[in-house]
């Protein structure tokens, strides 16, 4: 009887060789993972914590020195900075001047959240459309034209300024809600059809077919397989549109008039014209600040969720 041979990881018999089981390692995906692990290892260090620490601190330094400066009376913020009145009297007589007493902010305030809501849901409603024909409707030139949109994002904001304005002045909607509407739903289309894209690339198309195959048409598939689906990609892009149009400053400063300024708008002519009134500029500041913080705080997970849609494949 013969007798088995070892030769390095394999048993060899005189006429068969069993090979020792073992996990197999594909080249590309060994090399990624051990390239994820070596910064998971990097950025989960004490010292990566530590510096990670350090930043959040000195990045709250400043929103921390504009809440205390806003409700320290007049006298305090003219005598002494602002971390000498950590322990001193307290007041909200400031924000009280700022919205509805020599401030005048709070018909801005209000202009703010008129001009947010429509700019937010106006470019949704059309990127889920678009989004839609080009992930699940095949037609001529799909690609070209899906490129050819995100390659939009690249543009400057400032190169439409002149062309926006002088299209708004032949339709007689410059100056009003309508043209800050447009204009910002013009510059966030490009991003929302990319997500919203990436999101139902993800959706198994095994849905959509079962769809089809029950007589569901294009609608009836959109409105009532891929939406109830879509909520993270739609929040994750509402948070964000929301938040660059509530921070905007030069396209409300374009295109809207008096009656139609946005808070920060007015926040910066205060700063203009009231330079030395810091308990009024920092009071409207921290009231422009209030509202962002707040939504993205109560839907951060729909954002970081909607984010990483198409992110991670198989």
């Amino acid at each position: 009887m013969s007798q088995p041979v070892t030769v390095g990881p394999a048993l060899v018999d005189d006429d068969v060789a069993v090979q020792e089981p073992g996990p197999r390692r594909v080249r590309g995906r060994g090399r990624i993972g051990g390239r994820a692990e070596l910064a998971t290892k990097r950025l989960s260090s004490p010292w990566a914590s530590a510096l990670a620490i350090i930043i959040a601190i000195l990045w709250t330094v400043p929103s921390l020195g504009l809440l205390v400066t806003s409700v320290r009376p007049e006298l305090d913020i003219r005598r002494s900075g602002w971390w000498t009145g950590l322990g001193g009297d307290f007041t909200l007589d400031n924000y009280t001047n700022a919205l509805s007493g020599s401030g005048g902010l709070g018909s801005f305030f209000v202009n703010s959240f008129v001009i947010t809501l429509p700019a937010v849901v106006i470019p949704i409603s059309i990127a889920l459309l678009a989004a839609y024909a080009f992930a699940w409707i095949d037609f001529k030139g799909r690609n070209f034209l899906f490129v050819a949109m995100f390659a939009m994002q690249v543009v400057p904001l400032q190169v439409a300024l002149v062309p926006l304005i002088k299209a708004y002045l032949s339709l007689g909607i410059n100056g009003s809600f309508w043209a800050v509407w447009i204009s910002h739903a013009m510059f966030g289309l490009p991003l929302a059809i990319f997500l919203l894209h990436n999101f139902m690339k993800d959706i198994p198309p095994a849905l959509v077919e079962a769809a089809r195959v029950d007589g569901a048409g294009h609608v009836k598939i959109f409105l009532q397989v891929l939406m109830p689906l879509l909520v993270p990609a739609i929040a994750s892009f509402a948070i964000f549109q929301f938040l660059w149009v509530w921070n905007d400053l030069l396209v409300g400063l374009t295109f809207s008039s008096t009656g139609s300024r946005p808070i920060t708008v007015a926040i910066a002519e205060l700063a203009g014209s009231r330079g030395g009134q810091w308990h009024l500029l920092t009071a409207g500041a921290f009231i422009s600040m209030i509202v962002p913080i707040v939504v993205f705080i109560a839907l951060q997970r729909f954002f970081v969720r909607g984010l990483l849609a198409g992110s991670v494949k198989g």
